[in-house]
């Protein structure tokens, strides 16, 4: 396909941002308010994250705030961006969407990531409930599940030599999409031999998204499930009624990264005035640099300059969609259970 011709589709990723002052209440109230104005914007899907023990991120439980979106929407797709394989038993994972596909028929996507979303002790108490870990084992849970999540189950051959037949639910009629999530390599050529959609994290990657995107499309296998390849990118993305604001909201997000990347402690996102003291009191070159290297890869301007600039990202890559991941921040005055600098974004691009 050609994406030249037209603006692409746009999606949601969504890590429900919890700013100071706030508690996860309010911020997931904020998440599922931008949801429902995603379904009456006309996007195309909304997919939540899964991260663990990070102050600012209260999307740690995918499957919860799917089902929670899912009934406050009625058109848009819902989904995981991603669910984090390796943290959990590939039976729970299909059951859990499995259940969610009958609560919102032909609406739900499955994106599936290796990534632990998580420090490594964070990562080690996941995996004391019981569940494999084994990221070794990933392609294999990865089928494992495509095939629980139809009607005819996967067979589980035992060292005996008999068969149990398993299930993610007794009479299921259809299957939540399953997308392969990843920034690397790997993760490309595996939806290509899988046959699967393939995203691209380019919210934070940065590097590597053209070599990704070929290796997916030469290497693609068709599917039963897939024909031909698919394939998006996600984006960080702000805007605003003028530039000046754009840069403002997206202040808070791009020094609580520049904290990440340098593993210095997080704690919750912060407002617009406080991330502007901040940056102006530590005078620091290292944090300023890493901004300065971070933003040259965002969407960040007014709705029109934005709009343009995903079209041509677009069609540069050869996709018709974006997933958006919304990263405007709040300024003090704002309320506690909104995002307006979130829904502002969306809104704009949608104008």
């Amino acid at each position: 396909m050609n994406a030249s011709a037209t603006p692409p589709a746009l999606s949601v990723l969504d890590l429900v941002p919890v700013r100071t002052g706030q508690t996860t209440a309010q911020a997931v109230t904020s998440s599922m308010a931008l949801a429902q104005r995603a379904d009456e914007l006309g996007l195309r899907r909304y997919w939540f994250a899964e991260h663990h023990n990070m102050p600012a991120v209260a999307s740690t439980s995918p499957p919860v705030l799917i089902a929670a979106a899912a009934s406050r929407t009625s058109r848009i797709r819902i989904g995981s961006g991603g669910v984090m394989l390796p943290n959990h038993a590939p039976l729970i994972v299909a059951e859990q969407f499995a259940a969610l596909e009958a609560i919102a028929p032909g609406r739900i996507d499955l994106g599936i990531g290796r990534a632990p979303g998580s420090d490594p002790v964070i990562t080690q108490l996941l995996r004391q409930s019981g569940t494999t870990g084994d990221v070794e084992r990933f392609p294999s849970h990865v089928q494992d599940i495509s095939l629980m999540l139809r009607a005819e189950g996967a067979g589980v051959q035992f060292t005996s030599g008999g068969e149990y037949t398993v299930r993610a639910t007794p009479a299921a009629s259809a299957s939540p999409e399953i997308w392969l999530l990843g920034s690397s390599d790997y993760s490309a050529q595996l939806a290509a031999s899988l046959g699967l959609p393939y995203v691209f994290a380019n919210h934070f990657a940065g590097t590597g998204l053209q070599r990704a995107l070929d290796l997916y499309r030469s290497g693609f296998q068709p599917s039963e499930a897939l024909p031909e390849p698919r394939t998006f990118l996600t984006a960080n993305v702000v805007a605003a009624p003028t530039d000046e604001e754009a840069q403002a909201r997206a202040l808070p997000q791009l020094r609580m990264m520049a904290r990440l990347r340098r593993n210095l402690p997080l704690g919750a996102l912060e407002t617009v005035e406080q991330a502007q003291r901040g940056l102006t009191a530590a005078a620091d070159a290292g944090e300023q640099t890493l901004i300065d290297g971070m933003v040259s890869n965002w969407f960040v301007g007014s709705g029109e300059e934005v709009q343009a600039s995903l079209t041509a990202f677009a069609a540069a890559h050869d996709v018709d969609e974006i997933m958006l991941s919304p990263v405007a921040g709040s300024f003090d005055s704002e309320p506690l259970d909104a995002t307006p600098g979130r829904v502002q974004t969306l809104e704009l691009l949608l104008s």
